[in-house]
């Protein structure tokens, strides 16, 4: 494994001495550099310290592991990879993103999954450990967003106005109760067995990376939320 020291590089400095390392990299010392593997493909980061803002931005086929925390726009417009974060993470987590997955074992923050989207084959997943913030699937055009409220004392471990915009793709919230002031463009239900078997891959993956036990996740239901058939954005998009 290639050792990168952080300390004292811009992001500029730091994004060339990844493309110059080898496949397999441990960034050490890392304090707020922007732009971490922006759009890199073939590589396999552990980072130590906290990644500035888009972490992982256009992101094309590597995996990133980061040990604490991130910051904003993690995985902005990512198209493939996998992006672990052993901490929570900022605002606009998935911002955009068209492919690839985000695990986040704590909270994240406001706009999880802006805009995020799906084509053919690609189809990108956010799965967040414990509670995200307000406006969550803003816009949501495809993909999928699962909320576990993993340590939340929130009947529902979201903020306001959960889906405002949606017309495409799934959120699954595992909750006591669903969010009071869903929007009309949002029909939510009771997660039904088939719509479970949809997620139980990324679960166990989930579970794995965070050495937590699947049974866990059992004891409180799941609650799926799709737009709405009547969804007034939805007759503005042609792929749907």
């Amino acid at each position: 494994m290639n050792r990168i020291d952080a300390n004292g590089k811009n992001f500029r400095a730091l994004n060339e001495a990844i493309r110059a390392a080898g496949p397999e990299i441990l960034i050490e010392h890392c304090m707020g550099q922007r732009y971490i593997a922006a759009g890199m493909s073939g590589k396999d980061l552990t980072i130590r310290g906290i990644p500035g803002n888009a972490l992982g931005c256009y992101l094309n086929g590597s995996s990133i592991h980061v040990c604490g925390n991130a910051q904003d726009q993690t995985g902005d417009t990512m198209n493939h990879g996998t992006i672990v974060i052993d901490g929570s993470c900022g605002d606009a987590t998935g911002y955009s993103m068209r492919g690839g997955e985000i695990l986040v074992r704590g909270n994240a923050g406001y706009r999880v999954g802006i805009h995020m989207k799906a084509y053919r084959e690609q189809k990108p997943l956010i799965m967040i450990g414990g509670e995200a913030g307000s406006f969550l699937g803003e816009y949501q055009a495809g993909g999928t967003i699962v909320v576990l409220g993993l340590g939340s004392e929130r009947k529902a471990p979201v903020g306001n106005l959960c889906g405002t915009g949606m017309h495409g793709g799934k959120m699954f919230l595992r909750c006591e109760e669903l969010p009071a002031d869903l929007p009309p463009q949002v029909a939510a239900a009771a997660a039904t067995p088939e719509d479970l078997a949809e997620i139980e891959a990324p679960l166990k993956e989930f579970c794995t990376a965070f050495s937590l036990d699947r049974q866990s996740l059992t004891d409180r239901p799941f609650y799926v939320l799709r737009p709405n058939s009547s969804n007034p954005y939805k007759s503005l998009y042609t792929f749907n």
